[in-house]
């Protein structure tokens, strides 16, 4: 039946492929004529036609956005090369591989589509493998957590092949188990054969992936087999009988010292001759291509500091560049899904004994996952951002927050090694169980054969870990009998228990989906397959010492379902297939921490709505900081491809950009390493306000010392805002500095902020001299708002509270600020002469230069405005929805406001006594305010761009990563 269902899907798919519209009514038809078809050919075969509607109905409704490139553009470093050559090269490999993903892996026709175009966009950057003389190419492609970059690389390497590379080696994780991993999706994707019998294509081989397909089976040689020993050596290599630099030779190593050295010492003595003039081995004619897989995990060289002369590097950083050194021709395209975690390394940093360093100076591309993609922004939601382009998303009701873990006898924080978990928390005991019924729910919907899995990620401790399988392998057994054999006298039965958790977990969380949920299967049809689904599931350990595997490729026929407990081998580049439920504990803040969490993200095809996260309230909340951070950059990037800037520059913009400090991980920053963080172009507002009385005291004594100083406004009366023009920076400065909010409340400290704002008006050419200060008020406030503060008559705003601590509260979607009040300095005020002049010079207004100066003495809100129209109508800003856009963008407004000017906004809050409840059903939460009390301050501050601003200086020291981490951190052998 399984086989008969893909070859109807296929036919379909051939079919409706060469439609140019594909309406509902005639993917519904199509599929009706192919059952039909089919039913004629195997009469004994029953094909579920509505679910082969949905998965077609699914298949043609993915999209995916073009991948954005930036570039060197420099013509003595490469020369384009592809679209002359495209004709005369036979993709083979290619087309092999594109077969494959269409017919066996039942990938979306526009998600493979996507894939060619990408591909190609990266070949065309690496190099002509034929170009004469020495090249050497730096790229990288990132792309999201668990989006597919292991299809994108495999796509590539089978592209490079044909188009004459000889040699390429993949460099796959830390882990052997995730290094095999990765050498099965080679061997199936490219080789075609199985490579633990075999890695040299002969009669002997054992057809695999593309290799099953019917066809002439290409030659192409592998010196590493999918055996979690199977990693290269030199021994084997010889043995194999493969030279490189005739056949196409592929090889997937893991990043380590000894296996690199070796490596690197084997090409050299089978392939190198002596160069004339270094005196060194060096290996001609053979093009490398070399793919680095999770490229921010160990290829970095974390001992090179700014400004230290020190030629010291860590062991595989420097293997790493000495097997690119070894080549004449050599590519390097690293892959990372943690973005722009390599932009911090030195592009300048080289060795005589190393070479240069990997940063991608020739390119890097952002890939935009398709449609179907479930990340980050879609798990936690996403605080929207509608200057930036970037709009509001709500989470999916599937995470849920726990706190019942952190108990003596469960999962303490801060426990150590000898800990001895006794019980599972009932939030694990629920997750558990929720599993079961995802199990069942699949089974009942056709998805009998497909992988389940559920990862438990509590400790990174391996002793602690196997008291965590025993207790869960103790809670499924007994789950596993008495679904089997039942409760007898016991009540409730544990059939009614799931039967209540379906009905309260799933049914309505499944109807909030729509679309996205799979095919609607009632409790009766998941209580049939109850047993068979529980009986199937086993529980097995992923850490360095267990000998357990995941064995998928061993259950590929009938599906395995397993709940893996582990530490650091399930929290990065392993890859859990089917995963459905996750039980994940872990505190940090840091970017790369959490991207390694995210084993959840990916696609869910038909079961999404059965998906569960169970975690902790501060991981979502900084899960949804994170993903605006990230999203914020990626934005950066586009931005800065239109404006056609290169690697290089977009490094610059990101080592000193305040968020790319919060995303960086800490092992990519040395101990007692400088950076200069620069804020220029940036707002930034506190979004993290307290809720202890003495620092709401304090803020507010600070603001009414500064009104007092201000005296009397320049605009504004009764209850509107108050502003004041020409406003000397010390007094900002100190303001911003006597202020007390939570740690990273505004990205940056009061002193952080301060310290920038005084080297911008105590420097030549001096910046940030005048600023507008604006005292904000609601104009119709209700009685109980209004309040006096220093004098000054204000209706205190309300923003709602989305979280809160026992000590703080954050902000609804982290915003404090109104978008319209960016423009505040813009009113009544004319864009005269001197105004162009003081900003004409800016690289982000070259192209609206004449423009501009057509608008000189018109009235700057005006200006504002119309630029902000013309910016979106030739694609540099982008906006959530088309009428975003009736009010000045306030990139906009920063890039046209002059450098010597700054803009601080103050909102006094009504304190909040309660935060709403959300779409879960849970009741308002008491914040422990009282309305009637004194206003909480927050701030905004919005900064001119400038070419010339003088970063602050911060140095990460041991204190700062304390701050960062908690006490649960990973051991590179857990």
């Amino acid at each position: 039946m399984h086989n008969y269902y893909e070859n109807a899907r296929n036919m379909a798919v051939d079919i409706l492929r060469k439609e140019s519209t594909r309406s509902t009514d005639l993917i519904r038809a199509t599929a009706e004529k192919v059952v039909q078809a089919m039913s004629i050919l195997a009469p004994s075969e029953n094909i579920d036609l509505e679910a082969l509607i949905v998965e077609l109905l699914h298949l043609f409704s993915v999209t995916v956005q073009d991948a954005t490139v930036l570039e060197d553009h420099d013509p003595t470093l490469h020369t384009p090369w592809l679209p002359d050559r495209k004709g005369s090269i036979k993709w083979r490999f290619w087309n092999r591989y594109m077969t494959y993903l269409e017919r066996e892996f039942g990938m979306p026709p526009t998600v493979v589509n996507s894939l060619h175009a990408l591909t190609d966009m990266i070949l065309e950057r690496i190099e002509e493998p034929a170009r004469n003389g020495p090249w050497d190419r730096r790229g990288m492609v990132v792309g999201s957590v668990q989006s597919g970059k292991t299809a994108n690389y495999v796509g590539l390497i089978n592209k490079a092949v044909d188009a004459g590379y000889k040699l390429v080696i993949v460099l796959a994780g830390i882990h052997s188990n995730l290094r095999a991993q990765t050498q099965l999706r080679v061997d199936e994707g490219v080789l075609g054969f199985d490579t633990q019998k075999t890695r040299k294509l002969d009669q002997k081989s054992q057809w695999v992936g593309v290799g099953k397909l019917p066809g002439e089976k290409l030659v192409i040689h592998s010196l590493t087999s999918s055996d979690e020993n199977g990693d290269f050596n030199k021994t084997i290599a010889n043995t194999v009988g493969v030279m490189i630099g005739s056949d196409p030779v592929v090889l997937v190593i893991k990043k380590n010292s000894s296996v690199l050295k070796n490596l690197v010492n084997w090409v050299l003595h089978v392939g190198g001759s002596e160069d004339a003039v270094s005196g060194k081995k060096i290996i001609r004619n053979v093009p490398l291509l070399l793919i680095d897989d999770e490229a921010d995990n160990a290829s970095i060289n974390t001992k090179d500091r700014a400004g230290s002369a020190s030629n010291e590097v860590t062991a595989i950083n420097g293997r790493i560049r000495q097997l690119l050194d070894a080549f004449e021709k050599s590519a390097y395209v690293g892959y990372t899904a943690t973005p722009f975690a390599n932009i911090f390394i030195n592009p300048d940093a080289e060795t005589p004994d190393h070479g240069e360093d990997l940063f991608p100076r020739s390119f890097i591309i952002n890939v935009k996952p398709p449609s179907n993609y479930v990340g980050p922004s879609k798990v936690f939601g996403l605080d929207g951002d509608v200057d930036a382009g970037i709009p509001a998303m709500d989470e999916l009701d599937i995470v849920r927050e726990i706190d019942d873990y952190a108990v003596p006898s469960a999962f303490p924080p801060g426990h150590r090694s000898d800990h001895h978990p006794t019980e599972l928390p009932a939030s694990l005991r629920k997750a558990i169980r929720c599993f079961i019924l995802t199990c069942a729910a699949r089974r009942a919907r056709g998805q009998e054969k497909k992988h389940n899995s559920m990862l438990i990620h509590v400790t990174r401790f391996v002793n602690v870990q196997g008291h965590v399988v025993e207790l869960v392998r103790n809670e499924l057994m007994g789950l596993q009998r008495r679904i089997e054999f039942g409760d007898g006298n016991r009540v409730p039965t544990l059939r009614k228990e799931l039967q209540d958790l379906w009905e309260s977990e799933f049914v309505p969380v499944s109807q909030d989906l729509g679309d996205e949920a799979g095919a609607f299967v009632c409790w009766q049809q998941v209580d049939s397959e109850l047993h068979a689904a529980a009986a199937k599931i086993q529980t097995v350990t992923i850490n360095g010492f267990a000998k357990e595997a995941l064995d998928y490729k061993d259950h590929e026929n009938d599906g395995r379902s397993v709940i893996a407990v582990g530490g650091d081998k399930l929290s990065r580049g392993l890859t859990l297939e089917g995963l459905s439920v996750s039980y994940f504990l872990r505190t940090t803040r840091m970017y790369d921490a959490l991207m390694q969490m995210g084993r959840w993200f990916g696609y869910r095809p038909g079961y999404l709505d059965l998906c569960r996260l169970f975690t902790t309230g501060m991981l979502k909340n900084w899960y949804r900081y994170i993903a605006l951070a990230d999203e914020e950059l990626r934005r950066e990037f586009d931005y800065m491809v239109v404006a056609g800037l290169t690697p290089e520059k977009y490094g610059l913009r990101v080592r000193t950009h305040p968020t790319g400090m919060i995303v960086t991980a800490l092992n990519k920053m040395s101990h007692g390493e400088t950076r200069q963080l620069s804020w220029a172009g940036t707002l930034v507002q506190t979004t993290d306000l307290p809720k202890e009385l003495s620092l709401i005291r304090a803020n507010l004594t600070s603001t009414e010392k500064l009104l007092t100083v201000l005296g009397a406004p320049d605009a504004g009366n009764d209850l509107h805002p108050k502003i004041w023009r020409s406003v000397k920076a010390e007094l900002v400065a100190s303001f911003i500095a006597a202020l007390k909010y939570p740690a990273l409340s505004a990205g940056a400290s009061g002193e952080q902020l301060a310290t920038f704002i005084r080297k911008q008006h105590t420097k030549i050419p001096v910046e940030l001299t005048e600023w507008t200060v604006v005292l904000l008020s609601n104009a119709k406030p209700s009685d109980d708002r209004k309040r006096e503060i220093e004098g000054h008559s204000v209706g205190l705003l309300e923003r709602n509270p989305e979280s809160q601590t026992a000590t703080t509260y954050r902000l609804n979607k982290s915003n404090i600020l109104s978008p319209a009040d960016e423009s505040r300095d813009f009113e009544n005020l004319v864009f005269d002469r001197k105004w162009y002049d003081q900003v004409a010079w800016k690289p982000d207004l070259f192209e609206d230069r004449d423009w501009l100066e057509e608008m000189v003495d018109q009235q700057a809100y005006h200006v504002a405005l119309e630029l902000t129209k013309r910016w979106k109508e030739n694609g540099k800003l982008r906006a959530p929805k088309s009428d975003a856009y009736e009010r000045p963008n306030g990139r906009v407004l920063r890039i046209l406001r002059p450098r010597e000017r700054g803009l601080l906004l103050i909102y006094p809050l009504l304190p909040p006594n309660k935060i709403k409840a959300d779409r879960q059903g849970r009741e308002e939460e008491p914040t422990g305010l009282a309305a009637d009390g004194e206003p909480i301050i927050g701030v905004a501050l919005s900064f001119p761009p400038s070419e010339t601003a003088l970063g602050c200086e911060y140095r990460v020291n041991r204190v700062w990563k304390t701050e960062m981490e908690d006490d649960d951190r990973y051991d590179d052998d857990d």
